[in-house]
C-alpha cells in the first residue's frame, strides 16, 4: 500500500470534503501531536514530511522526520518505545496532525519520561516565568537505552 494524498482543493473542500490533503509548510514539513490513547494526555510533538506520513500511514507505527538528524525517525526503534497507531485526525485546514497512540514501552520522551511534557509554564514570585515539574518522574534510563549520558 502506498497512500496517496489528495491534491488541495478550495477552501470548502479542504475543510469540509473527505479528501485527506496535508499542508506541508515552506519547508515540506507538517507538525504532528502524539497524544496517549487511553489518558489523552499529551506525549510529544515531532513533524513529518511526505514520506514519514506515507509510512506511518503504511505500517501503522509513528514515523517522523527529525529536523536535527535530517533523517526518518521510526519512534521506538532504538528504544522499543513505539507508538502504534490508533487515530489520525487533522485539523480544518489540514496543516496540522493529532496522532493518538498506543505508547509501547516505558515512555515517550527521549529524557526517560513518559511525556515530553512533563513541566508546565508558571508564574513565579518574581513575576517572571518559570517552570514547574508537573510530577511523575524517569521511567526508564535514557543513558541504557540511548547508550549515551
Amino acid at each position: 500500500m502506498n497512500p496517496v494524498f489528495a491534491p488541495r482543493g478550495n477552501k470548502a473542500e479542504i475543510e469540509e470534503g473527505a479528501a485527506f490533503a496535508p499542508k506541508f509548510d515552506a519547508d515540506g514539513l507538517i507538525a504532528a501531536m502524539a497524544i496517549d490513547s487511553v489518558t489523552r494526555e499529551p506525549l510529544m510533538l515531532a513533524y513529518m514530511n511526505e514520506e514519514s506520513l506515507r509510512r506511518t500511514l503504511e505500517i501503522g507505527e509513528a514515523v517522523y522526520w527529525s529536523r536535527s538528524r535530517k533523517e526518518f525517525w521510526h519512534k521506538g526503534a532504538t528504544s522499543g518505545h513505539v507508538q502504534k497507531i490508533v487515530e489520525i485526525r487533522t485539523d480544518c485546514d489540514q496543516d496540522a496532525l493529532v496522532l493518538v497512540v498506543e505508547q509501547v514501552g516505558a515512555g515517550a520522551c527521549h529524557t526517560g519520561r513518559g511525556s515530553c511534557f512533563y513541566r508546565r509554564v508558571v508564574k513565579g514570585p518574581d513575576g517572571a516565568a518559570a517552570l514547574e515539574f508537573t510530577g511523575g518522574g524517569r521511567t526508564f534510563d535514557p543513558g541504557a537505552v540511548y547508550g549515551k549520558a
